[in-house]
């Protein structure tokens, strides 16, 4: 089998597929055979490797009594024959709809077709008989069928609604057919199906359209694809159908765990095709770690495992095909300013939430908390604020404290106290160049005596200082420390180990991370909730550049931090997307950085969070994020797990993970990030 080249989507682990909506005529299968066979060119030129179209399709669905004259059988059986003939040469799996006469019974089936090869037809398990519909009249159900096989187009291939059908050369890849009214039941065959390991759920579906119907619909296939962790495919029948006493809208839809990826548009005249790029590796993390998804598996042990697989050498396609799919920039920050509001908003409470509970439980009613004028600081603070509104106490039991270091900047200082007075805690500072310099000269470093020798000591001497002070100051005023430090630099390791700013008695940023954190302290910007003269100061800091100012500025004159955070461990807005994807779906790094380069190698591509000026949107060609995602894998699996292991209590957040021990991420302190690394260098060019 050829490996596709980095650049197409089958590297990685996606797939297209297409909903087809083509015209029909009624009992006219030559006419409907010639339109299929249009589409299907179409979906393989297009890159798809599975098409699907309606039901009863190659009849159309509204022949009523017509299904039993030989003669439409007779047609049917041709236009067969003709979609198999010609299949050999399109390079895409063939899902059609039609009747099929087998042991004296008529059918209703959904048929898969492969260059050439029938893979096997799946009779429809649920048939209507109420309100407008009349299936009975015509058709058997596929309890009623006593064979495993049947012949079409001249070729005896498995049936049966228990079919499966595997990908040989795609990884993750099984499809399951279903027929309209087997999705709209309580128990559809596509849920034991996706129990059983069917990834892409196909329903081929007549169902013609009334008030509402298109939404409920909408509202079923998510639904479904969230349920069974899949993705789910339904194409209803359009133009060209009966309207003797029914309308017809061709409604196309791509859903995959809970969203919708396309959706076509009903009403035309004309043939409709939709595609959208299935991610088959999201939905196998998903069910991977969905433990209830397994524990499902197996109480249907019995009835999943008489199900049967056929296998399937699909036509994926050998040269590059690009993808098509939007990938966020930033995953854990909607783009929608709306969406992103809603997150901001819930966030702030899950984190108010947390903190304000621990008061109550330690019966406290003091809080502590360094100020830096930074980003972490700033938003704790807010949640410390805010936590004492929620308990009805003053926000003068806040006891926050500015503590100038040797490379405290003006700037970060002066936000720092301005931003204490419009919230209106108390506020103090302690000056810790003092205690910092007479550690440095009891360890006897040079520092001490004038020495710019900035190493690690240097730093951590400071940030040690700095948290320790605040303990005593817990201790002094019977008050709980609030912790600060994001989920970005404990990824990173990127925090003092010990009596630093790795520990707190509670940690309300542990679970955030920090292109997160940014947009939090905006929507209070925005909505001034803490006041007009703290959203001056929110905006203020949110200008200010990313730095822990532990090392004093080469420039003298400079008002801003002399140091950056960035320049060390990577962009936090690229290396919380590799984070993302890491924590949250464990995927390889080949396919991390194929991801990122889709999301970032172009700026015009894809939306940006309003936040973000244009000339500040930056770009990463696959070079500079693979430079980054192997700095960001060297120090989350090997060099900073054991500050993870230890860390304070916080509230997780979000979906995308927290790092918790007792959370979301346990992992050996002394682990080797060599199979990460190798992965890398072998697969990304």
């Amino acid at each position: 089998m050829t490996t596709p080249p980095f650049d197409s989507l089958y590297r990685h682990g996606f797939a297209r597929v297409a909903v087809a909506v083509p015209r029909v005529r009624v009992a006219d299968p030559a006419y409907n055979a010639e339109e299929t066979l249009a589409l299907a060119r179409r979906a393989a030129a297009d890159g798809a490797v599975l098409t699907v179209f309606p039901e009863l399709g190659l009849s159309a669905y509204s022949c009523d009594d017509l299904f039993h004259q030989d003669a439409l059988d007779d047609a049917v059986d041709a236009a067969l024959t003709r979609l198999v003939a010609e299949s050999a040469g399109i390079d895409t799996v063939l899902i059609v709809g039609a009747p099929v006469r087998d042991q004296g019974r008529l059918f209703n089936c959904g048929i898969a077709i492969c260059r050439g090869r029938v893979l096997g037809a799946a009779p429809k398990s649920y048939l209507p008989n109420y309100r407008e519909f009349y299936e009975k009249r015509q058709f058997a159900a596929a309890r009623e069928n006593l064979s495993g096989t049947v012949t079409i187009a001249g070729q005896r291939v498995p049936f049966g609604a228990d079919l499966l059908f595997t990908a040989t050369n795609l990884e993750g890849f099984t499809f399951h057919l279903e027929i309209c009214e087997d999705g709209w039941v309580p128990l559809p065959p596509s849920g034991y199906a996706a129990l059983a390991g069917a990834t892409v759920l196909v329903n081929l579906s007549a169902s013609n359209i009334v008030i509402g119907k298109a939404e409920y619909r909408r509202a079923l296939c998510t639904s479904h694809s969230a349920r069974f962790l899949a993705a789910y495919l339904y194409s209803a029948a359009g133009h060209g159908e009966s309207t003797t006493d029914l309308a017809w809208d061709g409604q196309a839809l791509v859903c995959e765990n809970g969203e919708l990826l396309a959706e076509g548009e009903r009403f035309g005249d004309h043939p409709r095709l939709v595609t959208a790029d299935v991610d088959l590796r999201r939905l196998a993390a998903d069910r991977l770690r969905t433990t209830s998804f397994a524990d499902n598996v197996h109480d249907h042990r019995e009835r999943l495992s008489a199900l049967r697989r056929v296998d399937v050498d699909l036509p994926v396609p050998s040269g590059a095909v690009e993808l098509r799919r939007e990938i966020p920039r930033f995953p854990y920050v909607p783009a929608d300013p709306a969406a992103r509001n809603e997150r901001c908003a819930e966030v702030h409470h899950i984190q108010i939430e947390g903190l304000s509970t621990r008061l109550r439980a330690t019966g406290l009613q003091r809080l502590v908390i360094g100020v830096s004028g930074g980003l972490d600081s700033t938003q704790a603070l807010l949640v410390a604020a805010g936590t004492m509104d929620r308990l009805g106490l003053p926000r003068t039991n806040v006891l926050a404290y500015t503590m100038p270091g040797f490379a405290t900047s003006a700037r970060t200082r002066t936000d720092a106290h301005r931003l204490m007075a419009a919230l209106g805690v108390t506020a103090n500072e302690i000056d810790i160049r003092p205690s910092a310099t007479q550690m440095l000269r009891d360890l006897n470093h040079p520092a001490a005596e004038g020495v710019p020798q900035y190493d690690v000591t240097y730093e951590n001497v400071q940030a040690g200082e700095r948290t320790s002070h605040l303990f005593r100051l817990a201790n002094q005023h019977g008050a709980l420390v609030v912790g600060t430090g994001d989920l970005s630099e404990l990824a990173l390791g990127w925090c003092t180990f010990g009596v630093g700013d790795h520990m707190a008695h509670y940690s309300v940023n542990a679970s955030v991370p920090k292109t997160l954190i940014k947009y939090l302290i905006a929507w209070a910007a925005e909505r001034e909730r803490f006041g007009a003269a703290a959203s001056e100061v929110l905006e203020s800091i949110l200008r200010t550049e990313i730095s822990p100012e532990l090392v004093p500025s080469d420039d003298q004159d400079s008002e801003g931090p002399g140091q950056s955070s960035e320049a060390v461990v990577g962009p936090y807005e690229l290396q919380d997307f590799h984070l993302y994807y890491l924590l949250r779906f464990g995927y390889r790094p080949s396919r991390i950085a194929y991801l990122a380069r889709h999301a970032w190698a172009d700026p015009a591509r894809g939306a940006w969070p309003d936040l973000i000026p244009a000339d500040q949107r930056n770009a990463y060609d696959l070079p500079a994020i693979k430079h980054w995602l192997a700095e960001f894998l060297r120090r989350f699996v090997q060099t900073s797990q054991f500050k993870r292991s230890t860390l304070p209590n916080a509230p997780k957040v979000g979906s995308g993970g927290s790092l918790s021990p007792r959370g979301d991420w346990r992992a050996p302190s002394d682990a080797s990030a060599a199979a990460w690394l190798d992965e890398l260098a072998r697969n990304v060019p």
